[in-house]
């Protein structure tokens, strides 16, 4: 088990590097650069501000000097937000988009296992059929469309919910932006839950059991539900992150301050360092959860070495 940790930590050091390099590159091929004004600055001034950030430096002058700050725990400087570094940056949005998102997961795990078990058990009826296409729909529905219908539904028409702010991640400000982030993760869940159930109960062992005598409820808890988990775990990891460091469209939509809206931000404004920071923090998180995804694997399956 530690050897293949240590395995995957030394080939997850030259994937960052590899994500580091390009995601660099795209950033600096865009048109445009992070001081470029309606009114042209002198030259001079220009020049002493590109020397400061090392921006007059050869690409992979700046790449390696990145890296080396990286390295040592510092994002750099914002080129935009100029009393705040990127570390700063991130340590204010970090929290708003980890409670959202771990809000979220919570809250779509459960349910999203549960209804596809049941759709599961109620295989081709009218029930299967239903949540099913609930499913669909919150798969399909993109979060831009769901985000707006939330608010005008809950905070226009009804007036049970602000409409957007955090206010400290006052329980009311929380709920339409969870809800947003969860309704599509409990439905592609569900569907995957469903999907790895149905095949379960089809094996061989599964109606031995039921030719036995056991129960329905004994069946799924003892036999059927750990098998059924893989596939579900499997999309786990990403679906986490993905939840964790916000969604760009929410924290938008909703202004929540979160990593998605300086990404946002930082990509239009050319803030090279705010974008390679969250960038690097997201890869990072996508590694280790993946890693953790695989370790869980041995964990519901014995049969399964890493």
């Amino acid at each position: 088990m530690l050897w293949y940790i240590l395995r995957r930590v030394c080939i997850a050091i030259p994937t960052l590097l590899f994500i580091a390099l390009v995601s660099f590159w795209l950033m600096h091929i865009a048109p445009g650069g992070p001081f470029d004004m309606e009114r042209a600055m002198p030259e001079i001034v220009r020049a002493n501000i590109e020397a400061k950030f090392h921006l007059n430096e050869p690409f992979l002058v700046q790449y390696f000097i990145y890296i080396k700050n990286f390295v040592q725990g510092d994002l750099g400087p914002s080129f935009v937000y100029h009393d705040f570094t990127v570390t700063q940056l991130v340590a204010q949005s970090w929290p708003v988009s980890a409670v959202l998102g771990v809000l979220s997961f919570c809250i779509s795990v459960p349910i999203g296992m549960l209804l596809g078990t049941i759709a599961a058990l109620n295989r081709n009826s009218r029930l299967d059929y239903l949540l099913m296409s609930l499913s669909m729909t919150g798969v399909v529905i993109p979060a831009f469309v769901l985000a707006p219908v939330l608010v005008t539904v809950f905070s226009i028409h009804l007036g049970w919910l602000p409409a957007g702010g955090w206010e400290n991640g006052s329980a009311a400000f929380l709920v339409l932006p969870v809800l947003s982030l969860a309704i599509g993760s409990v439905a592609s869940i569900a569907r995957v839950m469903r999907g790895a159930m149905i095949e379960t109960l089809n094996q061989p062992y599964i109606r031995t059991a039921q030719a036995k005598g056991l129960s329905t409820a004994y069946l799924l808890f003892h036999h059927a539900l750990r098998p059924s988990l893989i596939p579900v775990i499997a999309m786990l990891g990403p679906a986490f992150v993905a939840v964790v460091t916000g969604s760009v469209i929410i924290d938008i939509f909703f202004g929540t301050g979160g990593m998605g809206q300086h990404f946002v931000s930082g990509a239009l404004n050319r803030d090279y360092g705010l974008v390679m920071g969250i960038t690097l923090i997201v890869a990072t998180l996508t590694i280790f959860f993946n890693l953790v995804v695989d370790l869980l694997y041995t964990v519901i399956d014995p049969r399964i070495q890493v």
